[in-house]
């Protein structure tokens, strides 16, 4: 079934029926009585002529031209009519119809850290979520359509569709994607959860190349959901991709060497990076001694802008000549020209620039505590700071699974994390580095906690209580004996825990804080800020006792992602516990460590929950145990769920009032940034 929805809260006259010369400006603010499409604040092209009894007659940057012979291996441009989907998707911007041209100023902290941001304003899947983050409406995909059970998905594509070099994009692109990348071991290790419904493959059928299905072995109702949410694309241009596959062209190898490259696979690995994460650096960084041997820097894209410079400072972006949407005067979009991402990773640095007025939008890496010092300057700095709830919090997890088996009995043993969480004083974390404005909780997972769970496991273990975690720790064998002021662990080795954090993941002062918490019931600690990379390859590698970042998603997109159920529980962006569990599981117990049993449960459940229909009995049933076996056995340990800032300059058009902080809906995708364009400025 299609979701559809009007635009509600606006009353609405219909247009006259007579024809117009000129299309209206519609925008989301003034409707000039046009009467809202199937979706908010978009319109199919037919659907918005006969609402608004008007003929859109297409308008390019005027800089377009200039912008495309940027783009490496890009020909001449046919006119825009010929660049754009015979079935654009028509945006009603939300203030004003804006202009094109300008450079978008943005920061991330480096290539492969912090970029989420910027990538969010360019990003693409086949739908997205409206800015109310509950109706799933259209993006690349015109259409789509549920069967009864929801184990078939399809996908009804856009004619005419282009990717940025002038290539068709069909379903085919899709199916390519699916059966050629993903499930390719040269590529791609090991699949994803999220292309996988209870463990096993989906098959991807093409149709027609603007039809395609998706044919699931169970129902998993959440896979639309992670298509409009998740930083992956599900399609990659097979007309590029495809010359150094050898499964498409069985000179694959020697095409590859004529451009440096040993193999097909080593070029395809130098473009996608081995994973879907779509900000691995560029030929321009990665291969910059291969870049004129190649026909194209970048893999063509469907994104709004197309990188066309990139080095260890940062990458240059400008517009995408064939992009799929066009504002109510029929202008292509994106109104601004070119995006200039700068990497700083000291966040110092970061926050002075965005006092100085330098960057025009960021909220990646901001943090509460950041905030005082950003409000205080924003009327100098004639820029705007809004204060937005989050879905994820900071948590703290121990690593269940170290190398160091001593280390791996304590964390591993549960009275040592209920004694470690007791030990919190998050009212202390609140007033101090949250300023009274956050809320002390637990971890839960599902944020926020869905009505049909008992609230009360967001405050499981959640009082301040050193006694207690004194008491667990003396029963685990964990004591003072020579008296220093610190405990050692049951078999008398000294203990240091070692708190490395990132600024990109949670606040410095919270890890201080839970830091000096521990120490006051005993246990030694170091906390070092380190760089988001260089803590994600302690990570993977398993070296770090304490592992922290921020963590939690709402109800729909862990319908369709069940990361946070299966070791080690999250991706490589995200805070990842138990990783020889995870080497047991997926090797079916020959490696790794074997996780208790109930990981097993969460694992058994988690694909029942997907399965299941919102609401039924099953579905509430399942999902209340995933919650009781994440919360009492405490593998994360919450602490206090507290709003972040958005920073954007006034200067910035078109940007609207976001409804949360948060990764887990993309940042800005819900709020079509495509549409945001730069005021001039005396």
């Amino acid at each position: 079934m299609t979701n559809k929805i009007l635009f509600t809260g606006v009353l609405l006259v219909a247009f006259a029926s007579t024809a117009v010369a000129n299309c209206p400006p519609v925008t989301v603010a003034d409707t000039k009585g046009v009467e809202a499409g199937a979706y908010p604040q978009q319109f199919e092209l037919a659907e918005f002529e006969k609402a608004a009894s008007c003929k859109l007659s297409f308008k390019a940057n005027p800089m377009i031209t200039d912008l495309n012979a940027r783009i490496q291996g890009n020909g001449d441009l046919p006119p825009l009519e010929e660049r754009v989907p015979n079935e654009p998707l028509v945006v009603a911007p939300y203030n004003a119809i804006g202009k094109h041209g300008g450079v978008l100023d943005g920061l991330s902290n480096a290539p492969e850290a912090g970029t989420s941001d910027l990538l969010s304003v360019r990003h693409v899947s086949l739908v997205r979520y409206s800015d109310d983050l509950k109706t799933i409406v259209p993006n690349i995909a015109k259409a789509w359509k549920w069967n009864n059970d929801f184990t078939q998905l399809t996908f009804h594509l856009r004619k005419g569709h282009k990717w940025s070099d002038g290539a068709p994009f069909t379903a085919s692109d899709i199916k390519f994607w699916y059966d050629d990348m993903v499930f390719d071991a040269n590529i791609i290790k090991k699949p994803k959860d999220y292309v996988l419904v209870g463990g096993k493959r989906m098959t991807v059928d093409v149709v027609d190349a603007q039809t395609v299905v998706f044919k699931l072995p169970a129902p998993k109702p959440g896979l639309l959901t992670h298509f409009a949410s998740h930083y992956s694309q599900p399609f990659m241009p097979r007309h590029f991709l495809g010359q150094f596959h050898p499964k498409y062209n069985k000179n694959a190898d020697k095409v590859a060497r004529l451009h440096g490259f040993e193999t097909g696979y080593a070029v395809i690995s130098a473009y996608y990076g081995n994973s879907d994460w779509t900000d691995t650096p560029t030929l321009f960084l990665a291969h910059p001694d291969k870049v004129a041997k190649m026909p194209k820097a970048v893999m063509p894209s469907l994104e709004s802008h197309v990188p066309i410079s990139e080095t260890t400072e940062g990458r240059r972006f400008v517009a995408n000549p064939y992009f799929h949407m066009i504002d109510t005067q029929g202008q292509q979009l994106p109104y601004i020209s070119e995006i200039d991402e700068v990497h700083i990773n000291d966040n110092e640095v970061r926050i002075l620039k965005a006092v100085n007025a330098e960057i025009d939008y960021k909220s990646q890496s901001l943090q509460l505590p950041s905030a005082p010092i950003l409000l205080e300057n924003q009327e100098k700095g004639n820029y705007t700071i809004d204060l937005k709830p989050t879905i994820a919090m900071p948590v703290f997890a121990f690593n269940v699974t170290s190398a160091d088996l001593e280390k791996r009995k304590v964390f591993g043993n549960l009275k040592f994390r209920q004694a470690m969480s007791v030990a919190i004083n998050r009212n202390e974390i609140n007033e101090v580095a949250y300023f009274g404005l956050g809320q002390p909780r637990q971890f839960t997972a599902f944020s926020p906690l869905p009505d049909f769970i008992d609230p009360k496991y967001a405050s499981h273990m959640t009082q301040h209580d050193p006694l207690l975690a004194k008491k667990l720790l003396d029963e685990i064998g964990m004591v003072d004996s020579d008296s220093d002021g610190f405990r050692e662990l049951p078999n008398g080795e000294k203990i240091v825990l070692n708190m490395q954090f990132a600024t990109q993941g949670l606040p410095g002062q919270v890890v201080e804080l839970v830091a000096q918490h521990w120490a006051n019931v005993g246990l030694q600690t170091t906390v070092k800020e380190v760089t988001p990379d260089e803590y994600r390859s302690a990570q993977s590698s398993n070296q770090l006792d304490v592992l922290m970042w921020a963590k939690g998603q709402p109800i729909a997109i862990i319908m369709g992602n069940a990361e946070f159920f299966q070791p080690p529980f999250e991706n490589y962006f995200g805070i990842r516990n138990g990783m020889l569990w995870a080497e047991y599981v997926d090797s079916k117990g020959v490696k790794g460590v074997q996780p208790p049993a109930y990981v097993d449960q969460m694992m058994s459940d988690i694909d029942t929950f997907q399965s299941s229909s919102p609401g039924t009995d099953t579905f509430k049933s399942t999902g209340t145990r995933l919650v009781k076996n994440m919360v009492e056995n405490l593998l994360f340990i919450g602490t206090v769920q507290a709003p972040n800032p958005i920073y954007h300059r006034n200067a910035l058009e078109n940007f609207p009032e976001f409804k949360t902080w948060s990764y887990e809906y993309y940042r800005t995708y819900p709020y079509r940034p495509q549409q945001w364009f730069l005021a001039d400025e005396n």
